[in-house]
């Protein structure tokens, strides 16, 4: 029987991706943010203090919720279908920024190139979206994150549990999968998450 994973405690540190997403979007207000981390006061009230207006889904909630926990789930366009509607249900060209976190390496690969097609759809352009995925490549399972804004430079990361990859993530698929978007940058991290900041 496998024991329990050790609880491992939050820590704070510093996000080069937030950074640059943060400086990307400097001197604006009133700026619509999809943040999906979920509901929390932490994110909520920074992003507010700023002038912008924000919206929150717990996306890997979400992929729960309509797949359960097998990314081999994640094929039924109808149920896809139902899971876009209810996370990124805004008007084509409204949303100027999105905190992604590291929800989208738990997608397999029809749901995600559905979301991405998605978030092209509803993110204005010239947009930026900000989303991280682990480094370490061809793993079973990979630790599954709570992020909550400190400033905007650093955050702090919980775990919330191990979870199946959806697929191998590295740069080169990382930027066929936002070809769409007009660029795409990466910031490498000691704690082996790669953070990609896109702009639309």
């Amino acid at each position: 029987m496998r024991k329990p994973a050790k609880p491992v405690p939050p820590s704070l540190r510093p996000s080069r991706g937030l950074e640059q997403f943060f400086f990307n979007i400097r001197d604006t207000v009133g700026l619509s943010i999809l943040d999906c981390a979920g509901a929390n006061q932490d994110n909520i009230n920074l992003l507010i203090n700023l002038g912008h207006k924000v919206y929150s889904q717990d996306l890997v909630r979400g992929i729960d919720d309509f797949f359960g926990s097998d990314p081999a789930n994640q094929t039924n366009p109808a149920r896809i279908e139902a899971f876009l509607q209810q996370n990124f249900d805004y008007p084509a060209d409204s949303l100027d920024g999105v905190l992604l976190w590291d929800s989208l390496q738990f997608m397999n690969p029809v749901l995600l190139t559905a979301t991405v097609e998605r978030l092209a759809l509803v993110m204005r352009p010239q947009s930026y979206l900000l989303a991280f995925f682990t480094a370490a490549e061809r793993m079973a399972e990979v630790p599954s994150h709570d992020f909550r804004l400190v400033d905007d430079k650093t955050i702090r990361v919980s775990e919330r549990g191990m979870r199946a990859p959806g697929q191998v993530f590295n740069n080169r698929n990382l930027e066929r999968l936002f070809g769409r978007f007009n660029s795409v940058k990466f910031f490498l991290t000691r704690d082996n998450l790669r953070e990609v900041i896109v702009r639309r």
